[in-house]
């Protein structure tokens, strides 16, 4: 699913014909292989570089300035969103390049957090080959692309931005040992999830609830009847 944006130049390579270049950020080498192979089947596409991780990511956008940037969210074994803090980076660094997320993660609060800090698009990795190419040639012209299943948080949060707070079935659990007074790391090891994603899911709690501390998003909660 694409939605229509303004439409950017694309630069010209050798011979006048338009190749999108694009940069593979990935933590996993078979990915990025695979990605590679087949984005360069196509003749208006070419990978100029690779990154595993987020210092890589920035050095090689830096270098090739490309045009499109494929992004996990998950670039460490500590956190399952430091590409978050990536697209924020390249965004402000580099407007002209489109930000593409490609992950397995498909959670309403990423989405909408990846589209917040100027993504132009979130994609899952078992999309169709055929989908993952339209989506980077729509990202390309300034438009912005979805997948089916994250399309469809975007028109529910669309649905839901003038009714009550909607927390994810993650969030509300992170909330209920927020209302218990665990800290980070105890509710990341009571849910199997790191402190940083913990950290990441009480920003989100308290951005819902409109709250400015832990104390007051309880409190708020508790107020809506959540807990």
């Amino acid at each position: 699913m694409t939605m229509h944006a303004t439409q950017r130049h694309e630069r010209p390579q050798d011979g006048g014909t338009a190749v999108l270049k694009i940069v593979l950020v990935d933590d996993h080498a078979i990915v990025r292989q695979g990605l590679r192979f087949i984005l360069e089947r196509e003749a208006d596409m070419r990978v100029v570089a690779e990154a595993a991780t987020a210092a890589e990511a920035m050095a090689v956008v830096e270098r090739h300035r490309p045009d499109i940037v494929l992004l996990d969210l998950k670039l460490s074994t500590g956190s399952d969103t430091e590409g978050l803090e990536v697209c924020s980076d390249l965004v402000a660094r580099y407007p002209e390049t489109g930000v593409l997320v490609l992950t397995t993660f498909l959670d309403d609060a990423l989405v909408l957090e990846a589209i917040h800090r100027g993504a132009k698009g979130y994609v899952l990795k078992d999309v169709d080959t055929t989908e993952l190419v339209t989506s980077i040639r729509a990202v390309s012209r300034n438009e912005s692309a979805f997948d089916a299943r994250s399309a469809s948080v975007m028109v529910r949060s669309i649905r839901t931005a003038s009714s009550e707070p909607t927390l994810t079935d993650r969030e509300q659990r992170v909330l209920e040992h927020l209302a218990h007074g665990k800290s980070n790391r105890d509710i990341g090891g009571a849910l199997y999830i790191s402190e940083t994603t913990v950290k990441f899911h009480v920003r989100n709690i308290m951005r819902k609830l409109g709250a400015s501390s832990r104390a007051e998003a309880v409190y708020e909660a508790s107020k809506l009847g959540l807990i």
